[in-house]
C-alpha cells in the first residue's frame, strides 16, 4: 500500500498521525471545583448563623441549646481544634467546626446532607464531626461524667429520698440498645449476619436526670451486659467508694445503698429489681415496693428522652462504624450533664416524639436471686409497709 510512495511523503503522513494522537492525550479534563468555593456566600454558617445569634429562640431551636451554652462549650474546646491558614485557603474556623458537630448531633442528618448545607466537602465535615467529638470527650468527660466520690453518692441518695420517695438510692440503672448500619467490611463483628446491629449504652441516671455513669458496648448481646460492662465489674468489686449500710430514714431498719433495675437486669445486694408480677398480684407489700421502685425509675426514661430529644441522631438507625458510634454516643452524655446543670432548678420538658426512637429496651430475664439479695429487697418492703411514705408526686421540675 505504501510501496509507491516516497519517504518525503511517508513522513508527512507521519507527523499527521502524531498529532492527531496529541489531540486525543491533550484531551482537556473537566477542572475540579472546590466545594467550599461559595461557602461564603450560601453555607449556612454565613448565611445563618449571624441571624440566629441575634434570635436566642431560633438559636436553641437549631442548635438544642442556649446561646451562652455555646460559647461556653467553645471557649473550652477552640484551641483543641484550632487550625492555622495557609497561603491557599483558609482554616475552618472552631465555631463552624462546633456548629457544623452540633447540627449533626442534633438532626440526625447524613454528613452528604450537613456537607451540602455548609458547602463543605463530605470527607471534611466527617473529620470535623469526629474530631470535635474526640476533643469534647478529652476535655469534659471527667468534669461531666466524674467518678463519684463517697459524699457524692450520699447527695445523690439524698436526692432521690428527696423527690421521689426511694431511700438510699444512688440511682437507677438502664440499659437501651442504639442500632446501627454498617456494611461487613466497614467494621462489622464478624458473629453479625446481618448489616445492622445494636450498640448498647448502659446508664446509670441521678434525681436530676444526669448520667453518673455510662459504659458503652456489648456489641449485639441482650443478655449478662451489665457483669461484662466496666461499671458492673467495678460494682461487684466494690471500687465505686459507694458508702455503707444507713438507716433508713424514720425507722430503725438498715439497709445498704442500692441502685435501681427493672427485670433485665440480675438481682445483687446492690442492685433491687421488682418482684415477680405473680407474687406481687395478690401481696400488698411487694406490689407497695414495686410501685416505689417502678415510680423511682422514671428517671431512666426520662433521662432518655431528654436525650433523644436533644440529640436527634437517636431518632433514625446511624451509618457508622462501631468505634465511631462508640465516640458520638459518649459525646452525647457528655453535652447532655453539660446542659441538664442548668435544668436541675428550672422545667426541663422533653418534646413528645410519636415516631420510634432508635433506643430500644434490652430484653427481661427471669430471676435467679441470693439469698442476701433477696433480703435486702425485703428489708425495703418492710419499710414502705411500715413507715408513711407519702405516694410521690413529681415536682415542679420533673418530666411525667
Amino acid at each position: 500500500m505504501f510501496g509507491k510512495l516516497s519517504i518525503k511523503d511517508l513522513a508527512a503522513i507521519a507527523l499527521l498521525l502524531d498529532e492527531d494522537e496529541s489531540k486525543v492525550r491533550k484531551r482537556k479534563t473537566p477542572k475540579r471545583k472546590w466545594v467550599n468555593r461559595n461557602r461564603k456566600d450560601v453555607g449556612e454558617y454565613f448565611t445563618l448563623f449571624k441571624e440566629l445569634i441575634d434570635d436566642e429562640t431560633r438559636f436553641y431551636q437549631y442548635f438544642h441549646m442556649p446561646i451562652n451554652k455555646f460559647e461556653t462549650l467553645l471557649a473550652r474546646i477552640q484551641n483543641d481544634i484550632k487550625k492555622v491558614d495557609t497561603c491557599f485557603r483558609e482554616a475552618i474556623t472552631p465555631r463552624e467546626k462546633l456548629a457544623v458537630c452540633l447540627r449533626f448531633l442534633g438532626t440526625g442528618d447524613s454528613f452528604r446532607t450537613i456537607a451540602s448545607s455548609y458547602c463543605l466537602g463530605r470527607s471534611t465535615t466527617h473529620c470535623i464531626i469526629k474530631e470535635v467529638c474526640s476533643v469534647i470527650i478529652r476535655k469534659m468527660k471527667d468534669e461531666t461524667i466524674p467518678v463519684p466520690k463517697e459524699e457524692d453518692w450520699k447527695r445523690i441518695a439524698a436526692d432521690f429520698w428527696r423527690l421521689w420517695n426511694f431511700p438510699n438510692c444512688l440511682g437507677a440503672l438502664q440499659g437501651k440498645q442504639v442500632e446501627i448500619e454498617v456494611h461487613a467490611s466497614r467494621g462489622a463483628p464478624s458473629n453479625s449476619y446481618t448489616r445492622k446491629f445494636s450498640v448498647v449504652l448502659l446508664a446509670l441516671v441521678d434525681a436530676h436526670y444526669r448520667f453518673v455513669s455510662v459504659d458503652i458496648g456489648a456489641y449485639g448481646k441482650t443478655s449478662g451486659i451489665l457483669s461484662s460492662s466496666n461499671m458492673g465489674k467495678a460494682l461487684e468489686s466494690g471500687s465505686l467508694n459507694i458508702p455503707t449500710k444507713n438507716e433508713l430514714p424514720g425507722s430503725n431498719l438498715r439497709a445498704p445503698y442500692v441502685i435501681l433495675g427493672d427485670e433485665s437486669f440480675p438481682m445483687k445486694t446492690y442492685l433491687m429489681r421488682p418482684y415477680p408480677a405473680p407474687q406481687a398480684a395478690d401481696d400488698i407489700p411487694k406490689k407497695t415496693f414495686n410501685n416505689k421502685l417502678s415510680h423511682a425509675r422514671q428517671v431512666t426514661e426520662n433521662a432518655f428522652r431528654l436525650l433523644a430529644d436533644r440529640f436527634q441522631v437517636y431518632r433514625r438507625v446511624l451509618k457508622s462504624k462501631p468505634e465511631n458510634l462508640d465516640t458520638l454516643i459518649l459525646t452525647t452524655c457528655i453535652l447532655h450533664n453539660f446542659l441538664q446543670e442548668e435544668d436541675v432548678h428550672s422545667s426541663t420538658e422533653a418534646t413528645p416524639y410519636k415516631g420510634q426512637l432508635n433506643l430500644k429496651q434490652i430484653p427481661r430475664r427471669g430471676c435467679n436471686s441470693q439469698g442476701a439479695a433477696c433480703h435486702v429487697r425485703d428489708t425495703y418492703k418492710k419499710f414502705f409497709s411500715l413507715t408513711s411514705v407519702p405516694e410521690s408526686e413529681p415536682s415542679s421540675d420533673i418530666v411525667t
